[in-house]
């Protein structure tokens, strides 16, 4: 997604006014800091698992232990075999009258060491079982003898409630590929976009790589993965993310349109804007009890949620060289923007959260105060779309009409769990929480709240021309973003689950198939898949451009080859991406091994052309599905028009196309298309409506769906069909807006 850009510009963050820049730090001391950092996280872990109760064991399970042996020595039975006598013999002697109590305090001893050992085995069988990703291998939608009853040994082991960390851990360490393996896979994913001469190079500067480079920084790498918890997510943080000096807006943050599409729940921008901060704030609640249950890969597998643990109360900090992430532990006030000025609302009183009507209340209060924004403090919101800027962690942005949406900081985590906050938001804040039939939040205002702290700034005039700048650069960066959201209704997941096909293959050669047509050629393919298997994973690259996938395409614009040919190759090419999802997702991708090695080469001072030449690659078409992780809050079949828009990013090449899309319910498919209207090459309408040709293509293939393409294909507007339904050229949101900041 938006990490294709920041991963292309890998090389610029690391290079000042074209001279590269020597990292000072060697190497063993970034194996050491790394390492330092890790054990740093492992053991605040610990201690707040203890404080929490967090499974696979809890102080009240050592105090049931304790009772249990309290209650066998009062039976005059000795469940310590002896033990507890030694321990006794150790003790001080406090003389007779203290005889109770050194039994007590060695019944305590051996209760503590028992509940130790039982967590440490516990621990250790859960890890085990964590390791095991034979399931991941099987074919789509089986489940094997063995896989049944290791899924069934992971239940047993994991406890009855697990809360959200419970699982940090006992989740194993991404492993590191051999050089050789990533090697291979580099030189075929970039085989079908290379002619022969620059194929030859290529592979050339690989086997040098292999032969001088490759075995010292391998080692190095190794060293590295037994000492951190994740041997490339700290690395992918600092240097994709905190080192970048580009502008946030566009080429990092990503959108979250995840309004509904087809209903507003009210029209009112205080209430809508009361509403949403309260359910963020129950669901930031949830977040700290660890009450919010673990995501589960195919409702079998826990994946690792150490980026839940920044949502809320985090700042992106801007330095020269590199920002940092500053987290606080609590707050109690949420920052408002609103026409050039900043308030400060507080979200608690001494009873504990407010009210969704008593922020709507407050929010009003903004609305209404006719105060103007001092002259500089009008566009002082620009200075964070100048590099290094939109510094929170998200903004929940509500537009004059009553509609969401959110913009995301990524370098903190990735959609996946921006996403599953979202979905909770909207769920509460509609379904849970919702709205009076005035469409006022619920309940009576609170007459004797504060008012919102308006927030007073010291301006020197100095700062005008940087202020003039960035507005400037803002609106050029924005200005320049063709972006075309559309729904396709004519089939969803449940046609493609008949065709016993991957969703999210499926699509991915869709892709392909459009892009071809809309640009004549095949180029290197950024699809983002998850990697948080591991402990502290975050994403890997699975390079969707095959020479499986060209040859269906090629055969789609063959007029020769049939129907039955087209859909062999198809599912030729749809086994292909499995397995490259599936190895990427079960730590054997090659994107973030390459990376990962490329800055042991700038710390050791090795010059790698092969390295340099792979991180200088270009993404002329970046993609990710928005998944969408908890379906049971809403109620798509008594509700259909409550399904969501999704969200997008910023294409990653000057001359490229960004696409996100999510499934929603059975039959619909949301597509956001993002390029630059300064390029002669790309048109998102234009890429939009190839897609749509591709997927009834495509779906004429099959059996089931040889209907569609008669059905659908040319009946234009009149029909029904919603062709553009949301585009940034002929749809702009009303204004005023208020921004809320947490």
């Amino acid at each position: 997604m938006a990490e294709a850009h920041q991963a292309s510009s890998l090389l610029s963050s690391l290079s000042s006014d074209g001279a590269e820049v020597e990292l000072s730090s060697p190497v063993w001391q970034e194996i050491y800091l790394s390492g330092l950092r890790s054990w740093k996280r492992h053991l605040w872990r610990v201690w707040n698992d203890f404080l929490t109760g967090a499974a696979p064991a809890s102080p009240f399970s050592w105090l049931f232990l304790f009772s249990a042996i309290q209650l066998a020595w009062f039976l005059q039975l000795d469940p310590s075999l002896g033990l507890m006598d030694k321990i006794k013999e150790l003790l001080p002697d406090w003389g007779g009258q203290h005889y109770q109590l050194q039994g007590l305090l060695a019944a305590a001893l051996f209760a503590s060491c028992l509940w130790g050992a039982l967590i440490f085995t516990l621990h250790v069988a859960l890890r085990l079982l964590l390791s095991h990703h034979g399931w991941l291998l099987e074919p789509h939608g089986t489940m094997s003898s063995p896989t049944k009853t290791w899924l069934a040994l992971v239940r047993i082991f994991s406890g009855r409630h697990p809360r959200l960390f419970s699982f940090q851990r006992a989740l194993p360490r991404q492993p590191v590929p051999t050089a050789q393996e990533s090697v291979r896979k580099y030189l075929e994913s970039v085989r079908p976009v290379l002619g022969d001469d620059a194929f030859d190079r290529a592979a050339a500067l690989a086997s040098d790589f292999l032969r001088l480079q490759a075995p010292r920084l391998q080692l190095y790498l190794r060293l590295k993965s037994w000492c951190a918890s994740n041997y490339v997510s700290d690395w992918w943080e600092e240097f994709v993310y905190l080192r970048s000096r580009d502008s946030l807006m566009l080429n990092s943050t990503y959108y979250m349109m995840q309004d509904f599409l087809y209903v507003t729940p009210t029209p009112l921008q205080a209430a809508r804007t009361g509403n949403a901060v309260h359910a963020l704030l129950l669901y930031r609640h949830l977040l700290n009890q660890q009450e919010i249950p673990p995501t589960l890969l195919m409702g079998m597998r826990p994946l690792c949620s150490a980026q839940f643990e920044r949502i809320f109360n985090t700042t992106r900090v801007p330095g020269v060289e590199k920002d940092y992430l500053h987290h606080l532990q609590d707050s109690r006030h949420v920052a408002v923007f609103h026409r050039g000025r900043f308030f400060r609302v507080g979200t608690h009183s001494s009873n504990g959260l407010l009210s969704p009507r008593a922020l709507e209340q407050q929010f009003q209060e903004i609305l209404d105060d006719p105060s103007p924004a001092c002259p500089l403090e009008e566009h002082l919101a620009a200075l964070t779309a100048a590099p290094s800027w939109f510094d929170k962690s998200f903004t929940l942005i509500v537009f004059s009409n009553g509609k969401l949406g959110l913009s995301v900081e990524h370098s903190w985590a990735d959609c996946p769990v921006s996403g599953h906050m979202w979905e909770f938001t909207l769920a509460t804040e509609c379904f849970q929480l919702g709205y009076a039939a005035d469409g006022h939040c619920k309940g009576q205002p609170d007459p004797t709240l504060p008012q919102p702290q308006r927030l007073q700034w010291d301006l020197p005039e100095q700062i005008h021309p940087s202020i003039s700048l960035a507005l400037r650069g803002a609106k050029t960066l924005s200005g320049n973003v063709d972006c075309h959201v559309f729904p396709f209704s004519h089939f969803g997941k449940s046609f493609i689950k008949c065709c016993h096909v991957s969703s999210d293959s499926f699509i991915q050669l869709v892709l392909q198939l459009a892009h071809f047509r809309d640009r004549g050629q095949f180029c290197l393919t950024y699809e983002s898949a998850m990697s948080r298997l591991f402990l502290e994973g975050r994403t890997e690259t699975v390079r969707s451009c095959t020479r499986e996938a060209c040859h269906f395409v090629r055969a789609m614009e063959d007029k020769e080859k049939t129907d039955q040919q087209c859909l062999a190759l198809f599912r030729v090419a749809v086994d292909k991406h499995q397995a490259l999802l599936k190895a990427a997702m079960s730590g054997q991708g090659i994107d973030r091994h390459l990376f990962a090695l490329y800055i042991t080469s700038r710390l050791l001072h090795v010059q790698s052309p092969f390295l340099t030449q792979v991180q200088s690659q270009q993404w002329p078409l970046s993609t990710s599905q928005i998944p969408v992780q908890q379906m049971h809050l809403f109620d798509v079949h008594n509700y259909p028009d409550y399904v969501s828009s999704g969200g997008g990013f910023g294409p990653a090449n000057d001359h490229g196309y960004g696409i996100s899309y999510i499934f929603m319910g059975e039959n619909m498919i949301t597509f956001h298309i993002s390029s630059k209207k300064s390029s002669t090459k790309t048109d998102s309408h234009r890429l939009g409506q190839h897609i749509e040709d591709a997927l009834l293509d495509v779906a004429s293939l099959f059996q089931a769906g040889q209907h569609l393409k008669c059905r659908f294909r040319g009946l234009g507007e009149n029909s029904g069909y919603r062709r553009g339904f949301l585009s940034s050229k002929t749809v702009e949101p009303k204004v005023p807006t208020t921004s809320t900041n947490f």
